[in-house]
């Protein structure tokens, strides 16, 4: 199997496993507010279950970052995260009691922590004007997943038998379901799934593996220089000086023939992290403005969501069929979101596709404390104003998602993209947390949960105008000069 086939089978397993995490979420969430019912779990309980997840991704995701960035592989990390899931989803089967419930989401959310190793990865695989496409198609299938689960709802609400100690019902049925799901994934994660070496960006893109080593032209140690405060990571010398931070030759693809004898040099790993510093990568403006609207859109999201469900139940009596069809169609609109995001990446810089994500959510937010805390004008009326109002949320989300993923991966150090992402998805988590909390505890006084909502978004919007400048991809300097190409 050659390079490309290899990198195919790998982005098609990466595809695979965010599917899955979408189906997950969406064969669970339009069920867990029943099943938390019939385990006499207090109403608080929804949002401990829905955080939950996010607070064990939060711890996790830097590690296992660190992880993929000290050794360079990630199939290991995912192998092994990946038991997390299986034995998380089946305590969730087991539901013996809410505290057992939650249990089960805190378990399965450290396998959802290796996230931050896939996008490191990621990122090390792609070129900086492809990556944007890379990061919404990858997003797209948590999306496809989101859209296909409730298919799968409608056939496990139906499971009504005993499996030996087990009940399996409507509401313990997503567990099992998505235990062998996660087993399932291990068997193709060995099969399919590749470490092959990362491409080098400045050189337009080329797998560092298909290049033969030569001698450098310019050492390492004397080409380091600084962007901003910040140690540069992009070391200008020749492809071939980058061989020397894989540790297996093996793995690469064999180089072509040459008649011209290299020179060998040790293959071993660099720490990425010798000259990291966290406080100089992540306290820069435009890390900041990214992280903050990472945390923000999250929290804004995981609120209204959280929101949504009691909403439904309350005001127009859905059930938990009505609700899976409802995440159905937000899923069709929200993949079609992603492939529209994906094609004006070609188009426009991220940080356009970023404001005009934030100005979506801001309507959306303005329109749901207008027309949803204070709902008037009959059934027919509430029901279409709440419509619009999924609607223009779920419009802004793929904008601001693949904008800011982007746009981090490319103002930090990509030889620690691992932990960089680590840290992101951290506060993301710490979004998800906070998000149901504040939204499970405030769902009868609507004004102040948007409220809140809309100062924050029109915060960020601020700092993204202060700091828009910024938002772009740093400069690479050309370090070798034309009297060192002469020799």
């Amino acid at each position: 199997m050659d390079y490309r086939q290899k990198k195919n089978c790998t982005f098609f397993t990466i595809g695979l496993i965010f599917l899955l995490s979408g189906i997950e979420y969406a064969v669970i969430l339009p069920t867990i507010w029943r099943y938390l019912q019939i385990l006499e779990a207090p109403p608080y309980f929804l949002g401990l279950g829905l955080s939950a997840f996010s607070l064990s991704g939060l711890l996790t995701g830097p590690l296992f970052g660190l992880w993929s960035d000290r050794t360079r592989t990630t199939k290991t990390i995912i192998l092994y995260s990946n038991v997390f899931e299986i034995v998380g989803s089946f305590m969730y089967f087991m539901g013996y009691s809410k505290w057992l419930l939650l249990c089960s989401r805190l378990v399965a959310g450290i396998g959802a922590g290796a996230g931050s190793s896939i996008f490191g990865f990621l990122t090390r695989s792609t070129r900086p004007e492809e990556r944007a496409g890379v990061f919404a198609a990858i997003m797209a299938c948590r999306q496809a997943g989101l859209l296909i689960g409730p298919a799968f709802n409608l056939f496990l609400r139906l499971c009504d038998f005993q499996l030996g100690p087990f009940v399996v019902n409507n509401y313990t049925s997503p567990g099992i379901f998505m235990c062998l799901m996660w087993i399932l994934l291990q068997f193709v994660v060995l099969a399919l799934y590749w470490d092959i070496p990362p491409i080098s960006s400045e050189e337009g893109g080329i797998a560092v593996g298909e290049i033969e080593e030569e001698e450098p032209l310019v050492r390492a140690e004397e080409t380091l220089e600084t962007y901003g405060t910040v140690w540069d990571d992009q070391i200008e010398t020749t492809l071939s000086s980058e061989i020397h931070h894989f540790q297996d030759p093996s793995q690469c693809p064999p180089s072509p023939p040459s008649s011209t004898s290299s020179s060998s040099h040790p293959s071993t790993i660099s720490n990425p992290l010798t000259i990291f510093s966290a406080s100089q990568e992540f306290l820069r403006e435009e890390v900041v403005v990214l992280l903050t609207a990472q945390f923000i859109t999250l929290f804004n999201q995981t609120a209204l969501e959280t929101m949504v469900t009691p909403l439904t139940q309350r005001s127009f009596g859905f059930g938990e069929l009505a609700n899976s069809l409802m995440y159905s169609l937000c899923g069709v609109e929200v993949i079609l979101g992603f492939f529209l995001v994906r094609g004006l990446s070609r188009q426009v810089e991220d940080r356009v596709v970023l404001a005009v994500g934030l100005v979506i959510c801001s309507v959306a937010c303005v329109w749901c404390l207008i027309f949803l805390a204070n709902p008037q004008g009959g059934y027919s009326w509430e029901l279409a104003t709440f419509i619009i109002g999924v609607f223009l949320q779920l419009l802004g989300l793929p904008f601001v998602a693949v904008s800011q993923v982007s746009l981090f991966s490319k103002v930090t150090a990509e030889k620690t993209q691992g932990f960089s992402q680590g840290v992101r998805r951290s506060v993301g988590g710490l979004a998800t947390i906070l998000g149901p909390l504040w939204a499970g505890g405030l769902t009868g006084n609507l004004y102040l949960m948007l409220g809140v909502m809309l100062a924050l978004l029109l915060m960020i919007t601020v700092m993204l105008i202060l700091s828009y400048d910024r938002l772009v991809e740093p400069k690479v300097v050309q370090h070798a000069q034309s009297s060192d190409n002469g020799e």
